[in-house]
């Protein structure tokens, strides 16, 4: 299987590279430095060519879209949050997502049964309010609500897009007090991955199997 992972230098993405390479699958991970052996800023539209030149003829399996900022963690509702905060999340988190997807479709549309991982967040839903990281929480709503429309314009092509809460992760992002380690974080991912289809495509589910509300 070849799978393709953006954001994979380190925390979720990484330890997914490894455990699709550990598994035998043919892996290809995305980072800004291009230390993971591609190089992709989701926040620049130009490099978008150079990640469809790089993968040009190659079916894509499973694309997980993880790359992710959460820039506003600690923020102040009366003087925070400023304007290009939000642009700059927006630009990776949703603008990121989106263009990933459109310039491997032809990748995955030469795939046998397609599949794509949106990491989103528990933080995307609206059943879960309780105030603050405003910029984060509207990016990942939005990251669920681009996963769960394009599962609709994707399945006549064969392909499954499923959106995904990985968990409070022990990771840079997810802070020392999470609730859960990367490994089991990756490894209930990865089931969920392996489940997906188009029969279950639009999924919104946690990285243990619950059926996650919107």
């Amino acid at each position: 299987m070849h799978v393709v992972i953006t954001g994979a230098n380190r925390g979720i993405g990484k330890a997914l590279a490894e455990g699709y390479a550990a598994r035998g699958d043919d892996v290809r991970a995305t980072s800004r430095d291009g230390s993971t052996g591609l190089a992709l800023d989701v926040a620049e539209p130009a490099a978008f060519a150079g990640l469809a030149q790089a993968l040009d003829g190659k079916p894509v399996d499973l694309l997980i879209c993880n790359a992710g900022i959460y820039a506003d963690k600690g923020q102040s509702l009366a003087d925070g949050y400023p304007a290009q905060m939000w642009a700059d999340t927006f630009a990776v988190n949703v603008t990121g997502v989106f263009l990933t997807i459109q310039a491997l479709l032809p990748n995955l549309q030469m795939a046998e049964g397609a599949k794509i991982a949106i990491i989103s967040s528990q933080m995307a839903s609206d059943e879960k309010a309780p105030g603050g990281s405003y910029i984060y929480r509207a990016s990942k709503a939005a990251a669920l609500n681009l996963g769960r429309n394009l599962a609709v314009d994707l399945k006549d092509l064969g392909i499954a897009v499923g959106i995904y809460h990985p968990g409070w992760v022990r990771t840079d992002m997810g802070g020392g007090a999470a609730d859960i380690g990367v490994d089991e974080a990756r490894d209930g991912l990865m089931t969920r991955f392996d489940a997906l289809s188009v029969a279950s495509t639009g999924e919104f589910l946690t990285w243990d199997g619950r059926v996650h509300p919107f």
